[in-house]
């Protein structure tokens, strides 16, 4: 009989992670699952772990002699989850993407519509009070004519391509790496997005912080978009550079945005994109409140846990040197 597979939780625990931790140990019971409670804890366990879910500091990685399969728990992870150690171990790291795809995909359909109809100036009048028919102050923009840039279509962008085309829109995806059929759209490599700005009546990124994109939407980019263009982010927060985005809405270069995540988190209360007209924020919480992301994720767990038992190729593996 084969030894068993030494499975750790990273620390810190929670209500979630021992949940996983204990589904995992009766589903399979070739594992040992141990979930440390503190970093002391973790530094013994990772001696002889051979997967592990969470993160491994730079500290703790050396003492990892056997560690084979590192499960991320996101798909966008902290700034620094991938240091330089990390990305030349041997180890496969794979993560969840997907599971977040219908969830984050009608968040950015409510700021779609939304802006497309000129909902935040309604959104002022009726705040002020006042009943006013002409309270939109941007151009109405009729989604059967209008086009969608979507940066990004693995899960997530390629269900708001479907979305977006359900509305008659024409979709035009960026993407370097396509793992999927993307309903009705032209996809496109990263190098010709500036080719394909200035065509765009939404322009959307869905794509993860990495070093190619970071800070890719900047000051240059809002200048190729149309004077009547939307910008809408809800991948990470890095991608933009927000004091950028706020100078393009406000000299009108562009239209306004819809964002839920930001370069700076939370946003200061003192930037100005707060008192922009035609901006819609939320506070990073399109998947908030999803009741069925813990059992989508544990299935991922599960699914790897059965592959790396057999020796086969995990789901979602990373490129460790691109973070996604």
């Amino acid at each position: 009989m084969p030894p068993p597979i030494k499975f750790v939780f990273m620390p810190p625990q929670d209500d979630l992670t021992r949940w996983f931790a204990a589904r995992l140990m009766d589903s399979m019971p070739e594992y040992v699952v141990v979930s440390p409670e503190d970093e002391g804890a973790a530094a013994r366990e990772i001696v002889d772990a051979d997967g592990a879910f969470g993160w491994v500091s730079p500290e703790l990685l050396p003492r990892a002699k056997k560690l084979r399969w590192l499960q991320n728990p996101d798909a966008g992870p902290f700034f620094g989850y991938y240091y330089e150690e990390l990305a030349k171990h041997p180890c496969v790291i794979s993560n969840p993407r997907g599971i977040y795809f219908d969830h984050i995909s009608n968040h950015i359909m409510m700021f779609v519509l939304a802006l497309s109809r000129g909902l935040p100036w309604y959104v002022d009048a009726q705040q002020e009070g006042r009943w006013d028919r002409d309270a939109r102050q941007s151009e109405y923009v009729d989604l059967g004519e209008a086009t969608a840039l979507i940066n990004g279509v693995g899960g997530i962008g390629a269900e708001t391509a479907r979305l977006c085309g359900a509305f008659g829109m024409r979709v035009i995806g960026i993407e370097p790496r396509v793992e999927r059929e993307v309903w009705g759209a032209e996809i496109h490599p990263p190098e010709e997005i500036d080719r394909w700005l200035p065509e765009a009546d939404f322009v959307i990124s869905t794509v993860p912080h990495t070093p190619e994109t970071e800070g890719m939407f900047d000051a240059r980019r809002f200048g190729l978009m149309k004077s009547t263009a939307y910008f809408i982010n809800v991948g990470r927060g890095k991608v933009c550079r927000i004091d950028d985005l706020a100078d393009a809405i406000e000299v009108g270069e562009i239209a306004g945005c819809g964002l839920d995540v930001y370069e700076f988190e939370p946003l200061p209360e003192e930037h100005k994109l707060w008192r922009l007209p035609n901006v819609l924020m939320t506070p990073h919480v399109a998947v908030r409140d999803a009741g069925n992301i813990p059992e989508r994720r544990f299935q991922i767990i599960l699914e790897n846990a059965r592959r790396f038992a057999r020796g086969d190729e995990l789901m979602n593996v990373v490129d460790k040197e691109r973070w996604y």
